[in-house]
């Protein structure tokens, strides 16, 4: 069972792109919620994730809820910037889900009222950040949960 990463609207085609790549070379599933801020034919997204997006079967979704009804079931945790608890304090597991949010904005409000429990938060320090780039909060929120699960 893998993990998952899950993209709600996303919108820079070099983020998806990238992770397109981190979850070919991880055995993850990606999940795409759409509307997208970008054609998945994109130059930027398929230069980004060279020939691993050949490779990669990402899911498409029409809307949160149409995710969610496709996976009522799918243990989920949600990436943001407000979240009181570090990624690296989840106990994670095989089949969790990993949800981020759009580049500009986060996750919607009610997305995050839906699972008030599941919030993550990535810590930074210094005092100028409002979030790292989706690109890279997928990868560290990934590898912790990959290095607990020891799915090497």
């Amino acid at each position: 069972m893998a993990l998952h990463i899950i993209l709600v609207h996303p919108e820079i085609p070099q983020n998806t792109g990238s992770i397109g790549r981190l979850c070919v070379s991880t055995d993850t599933r990606l999940h795409l919620i759409h509307p997208l801020g970008f054609d998945t034919s994109d130059y930027y997204l398929r230069r980004a994730g060279l020939d691993y997006w050949e490779r990669l079967a990402p899911e498409h979704h029409a809307s949160w809820e149409a995710f969610r009804a496709a996976y009522p079931n799918l243990p989920l945790w949600l990436f943001t910037t407000k979240g009181e608890r570090r990624h690296t304090d989840v106990a994670w597991r095989e089949g969790d889900g990993l949800v981020f949010g759009r580049e500009t904005q986060g996750l919607e409000p009610e997305i995050l009222a839906e699972l008030p429990d599941r919030h993550v938060r990535i810590p930074m320090r210094g005092t100028f950040h409002r979030s790292l780039n989706l690109a890279q909060a997928a990868a560290v929120g990934l590898y912790e949960a990959l290095r607990q699960i020891e799915a090497w």
